[in-house]
This record gives structure tokens, sequence and C-alpha cells, in this order.
């Protein structure tokens, strides 16, 4: 439900079903992170685990966002999909970092059991942690290649009839370079030219 409410969210705020697609990957990346932090450390999946992975996912999803908002922001602003791909990642590594790290480091003495009565959290901790460091990592890689895929995959389903109307007017020109393409001597141009081919 926490899953669906955020894509509503998301598809409202970006105008697009596709773009949140790309957002909500962080969320299995995330999920990566989470198994193998609490394998590491030997801690079961519990409530407070539970309980740390619904706010992780609220967490995680604020990267693909600020990935994906600049990305249209620099399309907007007339650079090309690729282009604005290749910008996007090295431009607004510095925020994803620091907001990512903060939160890490801030839960990071309760996954470490340190002070009384952290043992009954410390798997909360451990999945939020444990979640965002694989989450910021594979975020500035994946998502960038998934939202090239899924822009190219949206234009291929809505782009049937704009290349074709986008092919058309490459007729006209074509007809028009035959009509200006050099004539012979003798020749006539236009009907008087088909005239003379009539009657020989």
């Amino acid at each position: 439900l926490a899953i669906a409410l955020i894509y509503m969210l998301l598809a409202s705020q970006f105008e697009s079903f596709v773009h949140p697609l790309t957002i909500l990957v962080s969320v299995p990346l995330a999920i990566i992170g989470v198994v193998l932090a609490l394998f590491l450390t030997g801690r079961a999946f519990g409530l407070t685990a539970f309980i740390g992975l619904l706010l992780l996912v609220g967490i995680v999803v604020k990267n693909g966002i600020l990935l994906i908002d600049y990305t249209n922001l620099l399309r907007e602003r007339g650079r090309s999909r690729d282009d604005a791909v290749l910008e996007a990642s090295p431009t607004r590594l510095r925020p994803i970092l620091m907001t990512s790290l903060a939160a890490g480091f801030g839960m990071l003495p309760l996954a470490l059991g340190l002070g009384e009565g952290s043992e009954t959290q410390a798997p909360l901790a451990t999945t939020i942690v444990g979640g965002l460091t694989t989450s910021t990592i594979l975020t500035l890689f994946v998502v960038p290649c998934l939202y090239t895929l899924f822009d190219d995959l949206a234009r291929r389903l809505r782009g049937g009839d704009q290349q074709d109307l986008a092919r058309a007017p490459m007729v006209i020109p074509s007809v028009e370079s035959v009509e200006r393409a050099p004539r012979r001597e003798g020749t006539p141009p236009g009907p008087a030219r088909r005239e003379k081919e009539l009657i020989d």
C-alpha cells in the first residue's frame, strides 16, 4: 500500500506513468542491502526490521527523485536525453551522498547496539543503514540506465503515427528535387516536356 501511494504521488508530480517506475527501482536495490546487513549481523527480520523497511522506502526514493527531476529539468532547457542523463548523476552526486550519509550515520549508533535498550531497536537501524548503503551506490548507476530504457520504450509505444508524419514532409523535397534537377539542352520544362515525350 505504501509503494502504491508513493507511485500515485510521483505520477501526479512528474505527470508520467513511466518515471515513477524508474524511481521505485531504488526500493529493490535497498532490499539487497537489507538482506546483506541482517545476514552479516546475524539479526532476524522481525517487526522492528519491517518498520525500518517501511521507513527505508520513503528515504531511498528521494535519491531517484533527485536524479529524475534534474534530468527532466535539463531536457526542458534543451539538452538531449543522453546528455541530460550523463550530466545529472555527477551533478546530483553531492546532495545524494550528503543526505544518505546523514541518515546513515544518525542510525549507526543504534545499529551497533550502543546505549541502553538499543538491542530491541538494532534491527530497525540495521535495516536502514544497509538499505541506504546499497541503494545510494546502485541508484547512481541503475536509475540512469533504466531511465534511458523506459524512455526508449515509451517512444516506441507512442511513436508509430508520429514517425509516419515525420517521414511525410521528406517526400515533398524529393519531388521538388526531381523538378529542379538539371535538364538537358532542348528539353522544355513542365507540361511541354511531357508533351514532347508523347510526340516522340
